[in-house]
């Protein structure tokens, strides 16, 4: 009855993170499939590109909301808090978050990279480490206003941060930070290639025209 208890959990956990914000939004208020434009992905940065602020912010929070919200099942599971399998659990229903994300059931499972939502997963599991990783987000992409670079090296920091200035100790914990930034990484191979080609683009956050 508990593996049925907790996968109850852990497929709520995926539809959360199926919900496919940036497309829904797009059709509905712009008549448009975001995924057909910029860079063909239903993320957050994507949707800034091709419909702007309006449109981007309420994708970006909403997306880093069901990351939150997924973990944030653990609470009502009635397992304890204080256990090494409760924060095992979270990490579980993150992971479930993020396939949701990147392969949404309600959307053909064409859906983002998932940086929202990681972002949201380890702001609840790991929010002094998550915050440190935030900040090198920030700094990459105001200096260099890539958001590609910004992603991937905040999410390579993180489990740097996490396990060896925070002295993290949870084997599963450990795994699952690097796979993090292992999977940042690869859903990040095309920008990988269009930064290597100077190629990528930059966000217009000065209000400038990018270049």
């Amino acid at each position: 009855m508990e593996i049925l208890y907790i996968t109850l959990f852990l497929f709520a956990a995926y539809i959360l993170g199926s919900i496919p914000t940036s497309i829904w939004i797009g059709k509905f208020f712009y008549n448009i499939d975001v995924r057909e434009f910029g860079s063909g992905n239903a993320g957050a940065t994507n949707t800034f590109r091709v419909l702007g602020k309006k449109a981007g912010i309420p994708v970006l929070v909403i997306d880093i909301l069901k990351g939150t919200a997924a973990v944030s099942l653990s609470f009502l599971s009635g397992f304890h808090t204080d256990t090494t399998f409760f924060t095992n659990f979270q990490i579980g229903l993150g992971i479930a978050a993020l396939i949701g994300h990147i392969f949404p059931v309600f959307a053909g499972f064409r859906g983002g990279k998932g940086v929202a939502t990681i972002l949201g997963v380890v702001m609840c599991i790991t929010p002094v480490s998550c915050s440190v990783a935030l900040l090198v987000f920030l700094i990459v992409l105001f200096s260099t206003r890539y958001v590609s670079l910004g992603s991937m090296l905040a999410g390579i920091s993180y489990p740097i941060i996490l396990n060896l200035f925070m002295h993290n100790t949870d084997v599963v914990l450990i795994v699952f930070s690097i796979l993090t930034a292992v999977l940042l990484i690869i859903t990040h191979r095309k920008n990988i290639i269009r930064l290597l080609n100077k190629q990528e683009a930059r966000v217009n956050i000065y209000n400038k025209t990018a270049h």
